[in-house]
């Protein structure tokens, strides 16, 4: 008896062997040194990375026998299986999730022709699909010796990048370098994820920053882990190891639908749906300018007071996170008076606009929790550009067709409490706690503005003045003002809070919205 394709039974053993050789050479990569190296710098394989991201560690590869067909400088006579990137699917909780992970071990883990090429057919096919994408980063950028081929490649990703944005979820994980072109592929994602100590992302190097400007530092500063989670903002979160960081991942894809076309995922029920929270009664102080942390405020009504934040120490003004109410996934931005009062700034606003972007792209309704003073204040405030970034968050809440509740803690003034999904830029529904303060500005600015003169005129400037905001305070910022006129369609007992959030999400949850006929809007950059 012989083979398909007359191949006799022996030769056919024989190319199996063949095989199974060649397999484990792709897998070992270029050999033990290199692996040893790469540990060394408190790094994992790509093919590790993959394990601790998968389920079981279980991951389909393709395209694992590329290899580069280039000339020159000496690659004709280097041509490692895989050409220095792992491409394939797995399953997240059971869900499937596309990656590519960059080989450092091969070339430095530097973008090719062939490595370019392998990259998009993984992002084609999450995108065909309708799965997440993750990206595991550590490479040196362009391989220098393929030129602009490599170029090419780069933009190949940065366009479909683009294409699959709001369409499929996509996650980068700076694991190692990430430099030059590299980097603008994560800036282009969802999420970037990076490790203190390992990952570096910037356009230029300390090198050529010492020669251009003469500045010297290192590269942990200018684009380590938590330069970009604190001061540039382009990292959301960040981790001691890459163990806890692929854990997290899975963590956030948990959150996230396969595509644009579907819910996030629920689950079910950890938390009594009827549960009241009269925590809630106390934590907040009826003095409007007394601090406190509003992630408590967020852990009392949430399922199990569990709740993943975004951007943690970039603009911690506001808090943006993704958490379950009744086991369905709900995004809430949320002023936190525990850092400048919670006022919005240029930073927070680009923050929570970003989120509440990302939201809407993938169904998941908005719980926005209102606490703030206005705007920040300043010279440098108004020239750095907060009417357009400002604008950027205000944009981004009347663009959101999700469902969409907001709930004012306490105060809530000016053009802040407008932009913080006010029933007039389009929030479904408002609710409010009894001690909640809606105005124009605060009782004391707004005497000195309204009441001046009969101040200045008063026998008593002083006594005149506290009158006076008495009588604004009594008649236009008591807790029901605005329920009077509509603005808002509830004040509420706070040990409510979890009970009525829960029941205006799931009547809101068949919500739709037509949308005018556009290719898209021009939204303020």
């Amino acid at each position: 008896m012989t083979a398909p394709d007359d191949i006799p039974v022996g030769r056919q053993r024989g190319t199996v062997a063949e095989l199974e050789a060649i397999r484990v050479a792709m897998h070992r990569g270029p050999g033990e040194k290199a692996t040893e190296a790469q540990h060394a710098k408190g790094k994992s394989t790509a093919r590790e990375r993959l394990r601790l991201l998968f389920d079981d560690g279980r991951f389909t590869e393709v395209e694992g026998l590329r290899r580069h067909r280039a000339s020159g400088f000496g690659l004709e006579d280097k041509r490692p299986y895989t050409d220095g990137v792992v491409t394939g699917w797995g399953r997240v909780f059971g869900r499937t999730v596309f990656a590519y992970a960059h080989d450092f071990r091969i070339f430095g883990g530097s973008l090719g022709e062939a490595h370019a090429e392998k990259i998009h057919k993984i992002m084609d096919m999450a995108a065909t699909a309708g799965t997440p994408l993750v990206g595991l980063c550590d490479g040196a950028g362009a391989r220098i010796q393929e030129g602009v081929s490599a170029l090419a490649g780069y933009g190949g990703i940065f366009q479909r990048n683009v294409r699959n944005s709001g369409v499929i979820p996509q996650i980068s994980v700076v694991l190692g370098p990430c430099a030059g072109g590299a980097a603008y592929s994560p800036a282009l994602t969802d999420f970037v994820f990076m490790v203190r100590g390992t990952s570096q992302m910037f356009i230029t190097g300390p090198d050529v920053v010492k020669a251009v400007t003469g500045e010297q530092i290192s590269q942990d500063e200018l684009g380590g882990a938590d330069a970009h989670a604190t001061l540039s903002g382009v990292a959301q979160f960040t981790y001691a190891d890459e163990e806890s960081c692929l854990a997290d991942v899975r963590y956030l894809l948990s959150f996230l639908p396969a595509n644009n076309r579907e819910l996030p995922p629920s689950e079910p029920g950890t938390d009594r749906p009827d549960r009241l929270t009269p925590a809630l009664r106390d934590l907040v102080p009826s003095d409007a300018k007394r601090a406190y942390d509003v992630r408590g405020v967020i852990e009392e009504f949430v399922d199990a007071g569990e709740f993943f934040e975004a951007h943690e120490a970039w603009a911690p003004n506001v808090v943006c996170a993704l958490a379950r109410l009744d086991g369905h996934v709900i995004g809430i931005v949320a002023n936190q008076p525990a850092s400048l009062a919670g006022v919005l700034d240029i930073k927070s606003s680009e923050k929570a606009a970003r989120f509440v972007q990302l939201c809407d792209s993938f169904s998941i309704p908005l719980v926005t929790l209102v606490d703030v003073p206005g705007f920040l204040p300043g010279v440098e405030q108004e020239h750095g550009g907060i009417i357009r970034h400002g604008a950027k968050l205000l944009y981004a809440y009347c663009n959101a067709t999700v469902p969409r509740v907001q709930l004012i803690l306490r105060k809530a003034y000016g053009g802040a409490y407008i932009v913080m999904d006010s029933r007039s830029i389009g929030s479904d529904l408002s609710l409010a706690w009894p001690g909640n303060e809606i105005a124009v500005m605060g009782a004391e600015g707004a005497a000195d503005v309204v009441f001046r003169r009969e101040i200045a005129a008063a026998a008593d400037p002083e006594f005149a003045r506290k009158q006076h905001i008495k009588e604004y305070r009594e008649q236009l910022m008591h807790p029901y003002h605005a329920a009077e006129r509509g603005l808002v369609d509830d004040v509420i007992d706070p040990a409510e809070t979890r009970v009525r959030l829960i029941d205006a999400l799931a009547v809101l949850r068949t919500k739709y919205v037509a949308q005018p006929s556009r290719k898209h809007g021009n939204q303020p950059q």
